[in-house]
């Protein structure tokens, strides 16, 4: 009964062991770098800033509205600018990532 506690136990720090190899292991310096993107992916990836910081300003003009920071005429003399920049940032995002189709016929 003991050789079987004991062997259990070899096994059971093996796995361990086997599982957390990988883990504990640095990094290699070549797996460790991403490629640079290309001058579209650059693009895009200013577009999604863009829009990212849009919405949030929108989403944040909104919250402050309904808490009563800001008044409805403050509200309504900025929303339509935000509106405005947030559907300009997604067209633009749009273009460059389905190269001007609709949605609908991209699939």
């Amino acid at each position: 009964m003991t050789v079987a506690l004991v062997l259990a136990a070899l096994m059971a720090a093996a796995a361990v062991l086997l599982v957390a190899v990988p883990f504990l292991r640095e990094p290699a310096p070549s797996e460790d770098t991403l490629p640079e993107p290309k001058d579209s992916g650059k693009r895009a990836l200013a577009l999604a800033e863009e829009r990212d910081r849009a919405l949030s300003a929108l989403k944040e003009l909104e919250f402050d509205h309904r808490t009563g920071t800001v008044s409805d005429e403050d509200y309504r003399a900025q929303v339509g600018t935000l509106r405005r920049d947030v559907a300009a940032a997604l067209q633009a995002l749009g273009r460059t990532s389905g190269e001007g189709q609709p949605a609908r016929e991209r699939n």
